[in-house]
């Protein structure tokens, strides 16, 4: 039944998404997104205001004699308080007015303007020329219509939920951009499910439109757990990102007044010096050659030895293990080329980080999971917590998976994980730690390795030459049966390319050229 419903809403949600792209006519799909993904924020604001405005009013329970117009009852209530001039009811009559740019600009400016800790977030870009005043009216109807049905939490979460599926779709439309602000769903959730994020500080250097903090989120409550039971601290370089963010966690109702923005990103102005964070989950850029690293050169958080300045994978894994708690774990998507490369010192870091005993579990991920690179990548999971903290004492080994093989085409280009995949890897990472686990090599997808097989390898990480190659699926057809089919089918294949290369020979005669 529950696999109905999924595809129901993802069904809604893809339907809904070809419907506001039609209305996007020539514009752009990267200033799209901000109009877009701004009207449904501000559709989930004013549902959550109405929602208690109604209860307000009525005077139910505590509110009795309060003022439905008074911005300090719903601070109160950890809910955004939203201007008259705001308020979607009144937005929506004015859509087919042709100044209904203007009005949402003033709409955004009016909310900022009441709730500080929007300040700055909001777009401001209905009143641009090049925004067809027609369309838009269009979208405001499209956007109004799908908080469906009566239960204002389940609005909230469906409107939570295309907001994620809509961040999704653009990183898809902007190809390399895109990946800038969005990791693949399937990937965040397979990071997670590894992690896993029970309780405590979440961090991620690098957070893009939030994922992770949503996904760990989600994590949290399918554990029957409390959204409050983790907090998230993050940062981001992009603006433009940051505000998609900041809007992402806002409409799932997460504190996001710890994930910050500023232009030099976390390696020259790190704003959470002092955190020492249980979990961390990230997927920085890859192979980052512009990340000043000349500058940082003597830098405390360079433990295992100085990266080098063309290249950021072994700088993002440090800055991470700097943040990292003594008990705490974390997950990394790089490039393949961090578990090989030997160049401008790389190798010598790599073998550090071995020798230290951090380095926990690599998985391999397959191909053409990303929108925007074809480069094979990996994840790094590093752990502080080897030597049991309740997992099985694992020091001396590392758990390799390799799952270049695993997945799906969701569609012509891009491969995603399905909920068996996920689960076949984490399991097999959770029992890999388990004291009682029930963990088994398998050829050709996991191993756990000693350090004295890793040292042999020169300390390069690749799964693949560890796991191996899957044995062939005996087909109990002998090999003497197999061989004279294949000889028979050789025969005739030549006795073909005979006929036709006297046929090319005649057809060439007949002008000349033989």
């Amino acid at each position: 039944m529950a696999k109905n419903n999924t595809q129901k809403s993802e069904s809604f949600e893809k339907i809904l998404f070809r419907s506001a792209d039609k209305l996007r006519k020539n514009m752009d799909a990267a200033e799209y997104k901000h109009i877009v993904l701004g009207l449904i924020f501000l559709k989930y604001i004013s549902d959550s205001f109405e929602e208690l405005y109604e209860k307000i009013k009525l005077g139910e329970g505590d509110f009795a004699g309060a003022n439905p117009e008074d911005a300090d009852e719903y601070r109160a209530e950890n809910v955004f308080f939203v201007p008259q001039i705001a308020r979607w009811t009144f937005l929506h009559t004015r859509a087919k007015q042709p100044t209904i740019g203007k009005d949402l600009d003033n709409a955004m400016e009016a909310i900022e303007k009441e709730n500080p800790t929007l300040k700055g977030i909001l777009p401001k870009v209905y009143a641009r020329p090049n925004l067809d005043k027609t369309a838009l009216g269009g979208l405001i109807d499209l956007v109004g219509n799908i908080a469906i049905g009566t239960e204002a939490a389940k609005s909230k979460d469906l409107l939570g939920r295309v907001y994620e599926y809509f961040l999704g779709e653009f990183a898809n439309a902007e190809g390399k951009k895109g990946g800038q602000f969005y990791t693949p769903k399937s990937i965040v959730r397979l990071m997670v499910e590894m992690v896993e994020p029970h309780n405590g500080r979440v961090y991620d250097p690098a957070c893009g439109s939030g994922g992770m903090f949503i996904m760990s989120e989600k994590f949290v409550q399918s554990h029957q757990g409390r959204v409050d039971d983790i907090s998230i601290y993050g940062q981001e370089s992009n603006q433009t990102t940051y505000r998609l963010c900041r809007m992402n966690l806002a409409i799932r109702g997460i504190d996001g007044s710890q994930v910050r923005w500023n232009t030099e990103g976390s390696f020259l102005n790190d704003v959470h010096k002092d955190l020492k964070a249980d979990y961390i989950l990230a997927n920085p850029p890859f192979n980052d050659s512009d990340w000043s690293g000349q500058l940082l050169v003597n830098d405390p958080r360079w433990q295992y030895g100085t990266p080098p300045a063309g290249n950021a994978n072994f700088a993002w894994l440090q800055h991470m293990l700097y943040h990292l708690s003594p008990k705490g774990v974390m997950a990394c998507v790089l490039a393949n080329g961090s578990l090989s490369s030997q160049t401008s010192g790389e190798g010598e870091i790599r073998k550090s980080l071995i020798e230290h005993d951090v380095v926990d579990c690599i998985v391999a991920l397959p191909k053409q999971l990303f929108y925007n690179t074809g480069i094979p990548a990996c994840i790094w999971f590093l752990s502080r917590k080897r030597t049991g903290n309740g997992d099985r004492k694992r020091t001396g080994e590392i758990l390799f998976i390799d799952a270049s093989e695993v997945g799906y085409m969701a569609d012509r280009t891009h491969k995603e994980f399905s909920e068996d995949d996920m689960a076949m890897i984490a399991n097999t990472y959770h029992e890999w730690r388990k004291e009682d686990g029930k963990y088994e090599d398998k050829k050709g997808f996991c191993k756990s390795a000693t350090l004295e097989e890793i040292v042999k390898h020169n300390f390069v990480l690749t799964p693949g030459r560890y796991v191996g190659i899957p044995d062939e699926i005996d087909d109990g057809i002998p090999f003497e049966t197999k061989i004279s089919a294949l000889t028979a089918t050789l025969k005739n294949q030549m006795t073909q390319e005979e006929k036709l290369n006297a046929e090319i020979r005649k057809q060439l005669g007949k002008i000349n050229i033989f």
